[in-house]
C-alpha cells in the first residue's frame, strides 16, 4: 500500500539503518475518540513511499488498564530495548502516558509497569522519551488543557530502568506563551468563570547543531491545527525555552516528529488533516539554518 492508503494519527517513524527501513507507527484506530482502544498498527517501507503492513505492534490483554483514546505511539531504542510511549484512558482513570516494551522494533509490546508513568492525578498525554547530555532519560508530555485550561508541557525524570519517577515534574511553559497559539473557541454554557483554553500536544525533542535543544508541538493557531517549534537555548530540557513566533506547519496539520532519511536528509512527519477518518502521513524535507528549523 502506499501512504495515502494509510488512516494514521501522531506518526512517528524509527529508522532502522541496519535493515534500511523505515518502521512508521501512529494511532491506528478508525475511531481512537470513542469505543474500546484496539492497539497500535506498525507499517515498514524502505521508501517512505510503499508501505507493507499492517502488523500487530500491540494489542491489549483484557486486564490491561487502559481502555480508550490509544493515542500516539513513539518508539525509541534505550539501553538494548525497544520502548513504545503512548495515552491511554479508562472510566475511573486519568489520562497518560503508559510506557510499553519489546525486544523486537515491530513489537509485540507490553506494558513496562502496572500503570501509567506520568502522574497519577494528572491528566496527561504524548510522552515523549529524551535522553539528556548525562545519558539520564527524561519523559516529556503535556498537561491538559481539559484540567488546566491553559495546557502546559512539563518533563520529568526517570529511573534507568524507565520504571518510575527519578523526580518531580518540572514545568517548562503553557500554550499562551507561544506567540502564534490561540485560544481554543468553545462554548461554557454551565460555567461560572470563563477561562480561555489553550491546547499542548506532540512534544518532540531534537538537537541541532549548535547544540540548542529544540522541540516540535502543537496547538491550534490562526489556521487551525498548528505546529510550533520552541527552544532552549543551553541545550537542557529544564532550562529557559523560548517560542519561535510563527509556526512551522500553520495549518490543518501537526503532532510531528523528526528523523533522517538513510541519505542523511532531515525529515519532518505530522498528519494533515486532522479530521477522522482523513488523517495522513505527511512527510516535508526540513532543514537548519541560523539555529532554527525551517522547511526546505
Amino acid at each position: 500500500m502506499q501512504t495515502r492508503d494509510i488512516q494514521i494519527r501522531d506518526p512517528f517513524v524509527f529508522t532502522s539503518q541496519a535493515e534500511k527501513t523505515y518502521y512508521l507507527f501512529g494511532t491506528t484506530d478508525r475511531d481512537c475518540w470513542r469505543g474500546p482502544g484496539q492497539g497500535f498498527d506498525c507499517y515498514a517501507s524502505s521508501d517512505l513511499k510503499n508501505w507493507d503492513g499492517p502488523m500487530a505492534a500491540f494489542r491489549p490483554s483484557s486486564d490491561f488498564w487502559g481502555k480508550e483514546n490509544f493515542w500516539a505511539p513513539e518508539v525509541h531504542q534505550f539501553n538494548g530495548r525497544f520502548y513504545m510511549f503512548a495515552s491511554f484512558i479508562a472510566p475511573g482513570r486519568f489520562r497518560g502516558t503508559q510506557i510499553l516494551v519489546s525486544d523486537a522494533i515491530v513489537g509485540p509490546y507490553s506494558p513496562l509497569t502496572d500503570g501509567p508513568i506520568t502522574p497519577a492525578a494528572w491528566q496527561c498525554l504524548d510522552g515523549t522519551l529524551h535522553v539528556d547530555n548525562d545519558g539520564d532519560p527524561w519523559i516529556v508530555f503535556c498537561h491538559e488543557w481539559v484540567q488546566i485550561n491553559d495546557g502546559s508541557i512539563c518533563a520529568m525524570r526517570l529511573t534507568p530502568d524507565l520504571k518510575q519517577a527519578a523526580g518531580r515534574p518540572v514545568f517548562l511553559f503553557n500554550a499562551s506563551e507561544a506567540p502564534w497559539a490561540r485560544k481554543l473557541d468553545r462554548p461554557e454554557k454551565d460555567a461560572k468563570f470563563r477561562f480561555p483554553a489553550y491546547v499542548t500536544d506532540g512534544p518532540f525533542l531534537h538537537r541541532l547543531a549548535d547544540g540548542t535543544l529544540a522541540m516540535l508541538w502543537s496547538s491550534f493557531g490562526a489556521q487551525g491545527y498548528a505546529m510550533g517549534v520552541s527552544r532552549s537555548p543551553d541545550g537542557n530540557v529544564s532550562g529557559d525555552w523560548r517560542h519561535d513566533p510563527d509556526p512551522l506547519w500553520a495549518e490543518d496539520g501537526g503532532h510531528g516528529m523528526i528523523f533522517k532519511t538513510f541519505d542523511d536528509q532531515l525529515m519532518l512527519t505530522f498528519h494533515s488533516p486532522n479530521k477522522t477518518p482523513d488523517e495522513r502521513a505527511m512527510f516535508v524535507a526540513i532543514q537548519e539554518s541560523n539555529g532554527r528549523i525551517q522547511l526546505k
